[in-house]
């Protein structure tokens, strides 16, 4: 492999993903949001030569689908055109560029709902973790002098 596609098996470097994921960013979303641009399309194949990757076109698809890729960068994946698999350097993703306004309020749901989902964690803790929990209250539902 020659250029970026060498560092994905480097320790400690950048993951593939996130090299595609920057990648994207800089060349395709920073210029869209600089000029006003309510969509923008990226290629798979396009972006896998731009990276000189090498048969790592799953993990460019991967990447620019990520629910990383799109709450990082405030996009909704309106469509996708290409083969049935999805995996394919035609395959070509169409973003809806979020405005943060609106990309706050549905974020501000998601943390009122991990909130709520994290509220008994403490609890859980203390007695040991969720599953040691369930397995004491199993045990101990039908205690002693309990019908069965």
């Amino acid at each position: 492999m020659t250029g970026h596609g060498a560092q994905l098996h480097t320790a400690g470097s950048v993951s593939g993903s996130d090299l595609v994921r920057k990648h994207a960013f800089d060349v395709y979303l920073a210029p869209a949001r600089r000029s006003g641009d309510k969509t923008i399309s990226i290629n798979v194949g396009v972006v896998h030569r731009a990276l000189a990757l090498n048969n790592r076109v799953p993990l460019v698809c991967a990447a620019l689908t990520s629910r990383k890729f799109l709450t990082g960068n405030h996009l909704r994946l309106v469509s996708k055109t290409g083969p049935p698999s999805g995996q394919s350097t035609t395959v070509t993703y169409t973003y809806e560029l979020l405005e943060q306004e609106k990309e706050n309020k549905q974020l501000g749901r998601q943390d009122a709902w991990n909130r709520l989902r994290g509220a008994l964690k403490d609890v859980f803790a203390e007695l040991g973790g969720g599953e040691n929990y369930l397995r004491n209250e199993r045990a101990n539902f039908y205690g002693p002098g309990k019908d069965r």
